[in-house]
């Protein structure tokens, strides 16, 4: 059974940096494509930030692109996130998923991906 657990998130001011891991286990190949995603409360969850771990192309919504970026270790099965810069807007429960459907990496569908963590809250005061 594969499981993806995030760690790393905490409280840090405006301007601050965290830097999100998610470790995976279960897969007996590493998947084609993973991603971060959060959900601020109250709200929708959305894309963040998504890798195609075989070429590592990357891709990241708007509002983070500058700030944050994921990166990967595909031997350990591990994910990250490095978030800098940080805004109020940021704050988030924040998780990693594997793309689990026949999407695509750089459309960054929620929908299309799945294997979803527990969450790790990430929250930026002013």
């Amino acid at each position: 059974q594969v499981q993806l657990i995030e760690s790393g998130g905490g409280s840090v001011q405006t301007g601050g940096s965290l830097r999100l891991s998610c470790a995976a286990s279960g897969y007996t190949d590493w998947p084609r494509c993973m991603g971060w995603f959060r959900q601020p409360a109250g709200k929708e969850r959305e894309a963040v930030a998504t890798l195609y771990t075989g070429g590592g192309y990357t891709y990241y919504t708007d509002s983070v692109k500058g700030r944050f970026t994921i990166s990967q270790d595909a031997a350990k099965h591990a994910l990250y996130l490095q978030m800098d810069k940080m805004k109020p807007e940021d704050t988030a429960m924040y998780y990693c998923a594997a793309l689990v459907r026949n999407g695509y990496c750089y459309q960054m569908k929620s929908a299309d991906f799945g294997n979803w963590g527990q969450g790790t809250q990430v929250t930026v005061s002013s």
